[in-house]
């Protein structure tokens, strides 16, 4: 069976497949079209037999009652082929390409969230397989779940051969690991002390060739191809200079000691340049969150998303992808990410999921009179 293919140009391609769907319908006729999950409840969303393909995915929930961080608290996993370790396994929201437990309204190609408040969640990435398929939900709310979805997939006689299979994986490292959290990000304009030259000298020459310290976002081993990420960073240590994006991209292939794919800075590697705050979206890469203000531009929280979809990056053996967080890794933050890549299995096996109070976001107090008056020393 030869896949479809998702371009205008080929949608005149007439294909031998069967298209079915799972769905949370209400069985009976009525309009009760979601199913119910307990608190810390998980179950099987949809079991596909044989070969095929799934296409899209959409879904929404009602919140749990008193939960705003619910999206952090729910886990979607994926199993390819009656494998016995998920090949995704991630909180929803970050899936469907927000972090920090929030949904916004982006769009993507393969991912969006979509009005209001980007409650309705859209995945397009093709999930092939030659041997069955499961989807299972785990709530792990302390309250009931109401979910709703749909799974739209193709049946296949059988796969075509060295087709991956899609891969999903969250990590998230916090607090980072700094060197240098309390120094200023650049030399102010204007000075000439020596003083300040030398602090920009010890700052923007620090040198960092292995990627030591590095925010890791994937680590596979197989053959396949890395086709993206959405990375979420909460600047929450330094109420200025705070600014992520001098921490470059590095991606080791096939277990390279030196990168052979050594990128110049964050926003670079998402595609934008010169310390952007603005909020947007396109096909393949995007700001979709901008927490900041005129006076900390990038305090609180950032996300943003790159996708390789004209341009994956390959790996025979294995793949390490990698982001400086700050030059050198001087910044101290809280880094979330969710890798989407393709390879044939058998994967490595994920790092262990972390508890629910380890994925929740960070909070923060809304400052009082009181706060400013200690902070200036009154």
């Amino acid at each position: 069976m030869v896949m479809g293919y998702s371009s205008l140009a080929d949608l005149a391609r007439i294909r031998n497949c069967k298209r079915k769907r799972f769905s949370s319908y209400d069985r009976t006729g009525g309009n009760y079209d979601w199913i119910e999950f307990a608190a810390n409840e998980t179950k099987v969303i949809a079991e596909m037999k044989g070969a095929g393909s799934i296409r899209h995915i959409w879904c929404t929930m009602f919140p749990p009652s008193g939960e705003d961080l619910y999206l952090r608290k729910v886990l979607i996993r994926m199993y390819w082929d009656n494998e016995s370790n998920p090949s995704v396994e991630v909180p929803i929201g970050d899936f469907f390409g927000m972090g920090h437990g929030i949904s916004k309204d982006f769009w993507s190609l393969p991912l969006s969230m979509s009005p209001d408040g980007g409650r309705g969640f859209n995945c397009f990435f093709s999930m092939p397989y030659q041997d069955g398929a499961r989807i299972e939900v785990v709530n792990e709310c302390e309250s009931q779940l109401n979910f709703y979805y749909y799974i739209d997939f193709e049946e296949y006689n059988s796969l075509e051969k060295d087709i991956g299979r899609f891969h999903a994986q969250w990590r998230r490292e916090n607090p980072t690991d700094s060197w240098g959290a309390d120094m200023p990000l650049k030399e102010p304009l204007g000075a000439t002390s020596g003083g300040q030259k030398h602090l920009m000298e010890v700052l923007w020459k620090k040198p960092n060739k292995s990627g030591d310290g590095n925010y890791l976002i994937l680590e596979a081993e197989g053959r396949g191809h890395y086709i993206g990420c959405n990375l979420n960073i909460d600047c929450y240590t330094q109420e200025k200079n705070n600014w992520y994006g001098e921490g470059d991209d590095m991606i080791f292939i096939d277990g390279e000691e030196t990168p052979s794919i050594h990128g110049t800075g964050t926003e670079d590697y998402f595609n934008t340049a010169f310390c952007p705050r603005d909020e947007f979206c396109t096909p393949y890469y995007g700001i979709h969150l901008n927490s900041g203000d005129e006076e900390n531009p990038w305090r609180g929280k950032n996300s943003m998303y790159r996708f390789h979809i004209e341009d994956p990056i390959h790996f025979g053996k294995s793949i390490k992808v990698t982001i400086e967080h700050g030059h050198a890794n001087k910044l101290t933050g809280d880094y979330s990410s969710t890798a989407y890549w393709y390879q044939l299995e058998p994967h490595k096996p994920f790092p262990e999921m972390p508890p629910v109070r380890e994925r929740l976001p960070r909070k923060y107090k809304k400052r009082t009179v009181l706060d400013l008056i200690e902070q200036e020393g009154y």
